[in-house]
Formats: structure tokens, C-alpha cells, sequence
């Protein structure tokens, strides 16, 4: 199946296989959240350096989601140092946004295997296994999504905040 297409109830299932097929699923999966009743999105990776943050076709979907009641998304990052220089869009979207985006870096000891993936609350999880080779998958089948809501809640109970979203000085 490929990646964006609905499995026969309507879910998002597949084989990642190349970055390219990444960034279709996490549009597809803030397009399909915005749709749904997803409150919650946790996205997880050591720096998000290869993301598509700055893709100026995932904002519009991600402010749509974003502007209904009660929703947030945590990024879970070691580092978001690249983000101010790679992302400028991205980082005054979060300035906007910062009441709903709250960024977080784990625990020093759960820094090092920090896995790569975006969950959104109850409807899918997107994983990459090998972050090289963009390797990893797209369930929407509920152990999977159990599995990978109780890891990151691990993750997010001994998080602190990080990457402010402005910077007072003198």
C-alpha cells in the first residue's frame, strides 16, 4: 500500500521507504487530523533536522489544526538548535503558536535513543526505524498506537521545557 492511501477503514497504513514518502504521510496525517478529533500530537526525534518543518505546504494544514479548540503539539527534541537556522518559517509559526506548541527535551539518560516518529492521538503513528535511509512504517492499529503513546508518555514525564519561543535579554 502506499503511503496517503487509506487502508479499507478509512486508516492510514503502510511501508515508509524514502524520505519523500515520509513527509507525504506527516501531511497526511495533520491534513487527516484536522479533519478528525485529534487533540493531541506528539512528534519525537533526536533534532528534527530532516524534517519538513519549513515545508511551506504543511503549515496551512498545521495552523487549521492548530486554531481549533484545545489542541497542541509537543515536539520532544535533544536539541532544536538547527531549527532557528534551518527553519525560519517554522520558528515564527511556533512564535505564533507557542500557547499551543510546546517543545521539550528529554532526560539526559533517555537523550541517546530517542526514536523518530509522530503520533497523533488515536488515529496514527508514523515511525522511522532507520533514519538514514527513511525506513519505518504508518499504523493506525491500536496496539501500535498504545505501544507508541505509552513510550512517549514515558519520555514526557521527565521532559523539561526547551526552545523558548522568544528570548528576553538586555
Amino acid at each position: 500500500m502506499n503511503i496517503g492511501q487509506a487502508g479499507p477503514d478509512g486508516s492510514l497504513a503502510g511501508s515508509i521507504e524514502s524520505q519523500g514518502e515520509f513527509v507525504a504521510a506527516l501531511h497526511d496525517t495533520v491534513a487527516r487530523a484536522g479533519q478528525s478529533a485529534v487533540r493531541r500530537m506528539v512528534w519525537v526525534d533526536p533534532d528534527f533536522a530532516d524534517w519538513p518543518l519549513d515545508d511551506a505546504a504543511l503549515w496551512p494544514r498545521l495552523a487549521d489544526w492548530l486554531r481549533r479548540p484545545r489542541r497542541q503539539l509537543v515536539l520532544l527534541a535533544s536539541s532544536f538548535d538547527g531549527l532557528s537556522r534551518q527553519c525560519p518559517r517554522f520558528v515564527a509559526g511556533y512564535r505564533l503558536w507557542a500557547h499551543t506548541i510546546h517543545a521539550v527535551s528529554p532526560a539526559e539518560d533517555d537523550g541517546p535513543g530517542l526514536p523518530s516518529l509522530a503520533l497523533a492521538d488515536g488515529l496514527a503513528v508514523l515511525q522511522l526505524f532507520d533514519r538514514r535511509r527513511w525506513r519505518g512504517r504508518v499504523s493506525a492499529e491500536p496496539s501500535d498506537l498504545r505501544v507508541c503513546a505509552e513510550r512517549v508518555d514515558a519520555l514526557l514525564q521527565r521532559a523539561s521545557p526547551a526552545f523558548a519561543a522568544t528570548t528576553l535579554g538586555l
